[in-house]
């Protein structure tokens, strides 16, 4: 006979293996949409982060053009930057809203050569911690590698960023199979 703990615990268990099993579908069909077409589905995705980017950016705006309007406690200064901003952000939102295409292209391109440029630094901050690194072989061919993808990244920022949504296609796809697969191998509480 199963007590309310176990019965909880089951419960608990069988919650975990819904949650594993859900993730992991909702990565395959992510993963496999990116991967059938990249370009469209990378296409919706910036998109998607404009527009996300672009309410943001209009919300910000108008918070602080309502601070500058409504606060008591601004000095002059304090409430002419806050309209400044305030002004700023709602023509920025407005602009990557009616440019979606563009914005979404930017947004693609800037994100590239970000990585391009972090990889670049970590590799030569492994270099630059070479000495006290364990094994230095493995660090200089990991510095080496981080280098060369963070140049290559920055030299064609936009077939970087093409290369890296495929990758994340592939890395979605085996890692959601991994998890329907941890999802029917978690273990039921057995009653004692």
């Amino acid at each position: 006979m199963s007590t309310p703990e176990t019965s909880t615990e089951r419960h608990a268990v069988d919650a975990i293996r819904v949650i594993f099993g859900l993730g992991g579908l909702i990565a395959l069909i992510v993963g496999i949409l990116i991967l059938v077409n990249p370009l469209k589905s990378g296409a919706i995705a910036l998109q998607v982060t404009a527009v996300i980017l672009a309410v943001y950016m209009v919300g910000a705006g108008v918070v602080s053009l309502g601070t500058a309007i409504f606060s008591k406690t601004l000095s002059g200064w304090s409430r002419t930057g806050n309209i400044v901003l305030g002004i700023l952000y709602v023509i920025a939102g407005i602009v990557v809203m009616a440019n979606l295409a563009a914005s979404a292209a930017f947004l693609a391109l800037f994100a590239a050569i970000a990585i391009g440029i972090m990889w670049l630094f970590e590799g030569i901050f492994a270099l630059s911690t070479l000495k006290k690194s364990g094994n230095s072989a493995w660090t200089i061919i990991f510095a080496i590698i981080s280098i060369l993808a963070g140049f290559s990244l920055m030299l064609t920022p936009i077939w970087g960023a093409v290369y890296l949504w495929i990758f994340g296609g592939v890395s979605l796809v085996i890692l959601g199979i991994i998890q329907i697969v941890r999802a029917f191998k978690v273990k039921a509480v057995e009653a004692e």
